[in-house]
């Protein structure tokens, strides 16, 4: 489903957009003395669930081992905790709502038109372009890779993805390259051992449920220990993935970027607006540029992604793009920065349309539910057995109960004191004593959609994608009832 179109002709015409456009690419400055590498590697559902990120109970040595060597941001989040509109605010630089893939591609969502991405961009500038795993974002014609590896489901055999990327990186030659790989670890199914990686899987009685979640029960615990299993897979595959990149001589020549695409697939975190949900591990690795073992606390996106490849590749900076470079901050800069950052939920799967918006400031949260006339759609996402766990009877009157039900059928505003209150529990909205917090956050929150040209401020506009979404749901629910009608012949 393509998202509503922008008025942006000048900002069209900044990015070059056609293949013309592209060929133009040097004389945009790609010619400049240095033109970085650069491998940006993503993993399915991993949030900030590392060593370096302060997780005990993580077994993450080769990224804990990345962010020694480079810059971690602390508070890094993407767009939109879910897979395609996150993946599009990564290669566009553009926030969901203003790309138009508000949605899962596979399921009917679409970029409103094929708009400049890091592929095309870098591509027109003379990068050799690869990617490994997934793209997951439509249209196609927005993404002209020259290779492709293995597919998605393939990279839980992690070193099978390492081979795939050594033949990439094997036929280079001179050419600055980008390569992208996405692991699809740690997606659901949890799987505990692929490939024999990890070599000793956690089991339930090694780990602790989610702070997010607030329970502890058999099944969660076994769900959470399959999660572990999942990102220790995937850092093995990090290292793997590094060890051929030093192979051909580029480690100390290549941008290395490694996130997640949103946070875990567990109730209250993947598919809302939730810090479980948005905040992702980025780690930034680029030899002589970005300070080692760097720290930030600067609050930043995956809209500043794309501006950053494109001062890496030596490019201008294009007007119209959402974020910055960060460029300054990964070489230990001090300077004015975002105070506030947004982000967004519109839907996954068509039945899953419960938009929302949000905005954080260094400590407090605002998130703003577009359609609380109706009960939230998506509960226990991807299967999660938290929310069914949340309903047992033993739990009635707990806050526990009282956070799932809120998850449930949340309020037109939720506020979270995140230093208080970091697993957001504790909501604020409508409090006396928070009315300023409330007023200034909720003012901000306006003035940034009005600026990205939301076109979810129009009511109509809501009521117009409610209907579609629901008739894109009752479409796809025909179609699975006909298949299964078919299988039972």
């Amino acid at each position: 489903m393509a998202g509503p179109e922008m008025n942006r002709r000048d900002f069209c015409r900044s990015l070059l957009v056609g293949a013309g456009g592209l060929a133009l690419g040097r004389a945009l400055g790609a010619e400049r003395a240095e033109r970085a590498n650069i491998l940006l590697i993503t993993t399915d559902d991993l949030g900030p669930q590392l060593g370096c990120c302060g997780d005990q109970r993580a077994r993450t040595p080769s990224l804990d081992a990345l962010a020694g060597e480079g810059v971690r941001f602390e508070n890094a989040y993407v767009t939109q905790a879910s897979c395609s509109p996150s993946g599009s605010s990564i290669f566009t630089g553009l926030y969901p709502h203003q790309n138009g893939q508000i949605g899962l591609s596979h399921l009917g969502f679409s970029m409103s038109r094929a708009w400049p991405t890091i592929p095309s961009l870098l591509k027109g500038a003379g990068y050799r372009t690869g990617v490994i795993g997934k793209i997951h974002v439509e249209p196609a014609a927005a993404f002209p890779f020259d290779w492709k590896g293995i597919g998605h489901g393939q990279t839980r055999d992690v070193a099978k993805a390492a081979a795939s990327a050594a033949g990439f990186l094997g036929q280079i030659g001179d050419e600055p390259f980008f390569l992208m790989v996405n692991y699809m670890d740690p997606h659901r199914p949890l799987v505990n051992q692929s490939a024999g990686v990890p070599e000793t899987p956690f089991g339930p009685d090694d780990v602790e449920p989610f702070p997010f979640l607030g329970l502890d029960t058999p099944k969660v615990r076994e769900e959470v220990a399959g999660y572990y299993n999942c990102a220790a897979r995937a850092d093995v595959g990090v290292g793997l993935l590094l060890a051929e990149l030093a192979k051909t001589g580029h480690a100390d020549d290549t941008l290395v970027v490694f996130l997640g695409d949103n946070g875990p697939p567990f109730t209250r975190g993947k598919t809302t607006c939730y810090e479980a949900g948005l905040r992702t591990p980025l780690l930034v690795r680029w030899p002589g540029r970005a300070a080692g073992g760097l720290v930030r606390q600067e609050l930043v996106s995956t809209v500043d992604l794309l501006p950053t490849f494109l001062a890496a590749a030596g490019l201008e900076p294009l007007e119209g793009l959402a974020g910055e470079s960060l460029s300054g901050l990964l070489a230990g800069e001090k300077g004015r920065w975002r105070e506030t950052l947004c982000c967004e939920y519109s839907a996954h799967h068509p039945g899953g349309w419960f938009p929302r918006r949000s905005i954080r400031d260094s400590r407090y949260k605002l998130i703003l539910n577009l359609l609380d006339t109706r009960p939230n759609p998506i509960k226990g996402v991807d299967g999660c057995a938290a929310w069914k766990a949340s309903q047992a009877p033993e739990l009635e009157g707990t806050p526990v109960r009282e956070v799932f039900d809120r998850h449930g059928a949340p309020p037109p505003v939720e506020l979270y004191d995140l230093h208080t209150d970091p697993v957001e529990f504790h909501n604020l909205a409508g409090k006396a004593e928070y009315r300023e917090v409330e007023e200034r956050l909720g003012a901000r929150l306006q003035a940034w959609r009005e600026e990205t040209k939301d076109p979810l401020l129009d009511p109509e506009e809501v009521a117009s994608l409610t209907r579609k979404c629901d008739e894109m749901q009752a479409e796809l629910t025909r179609k699975q009832r006909e298949q299964e009608q078919q299988k039972a012949k």
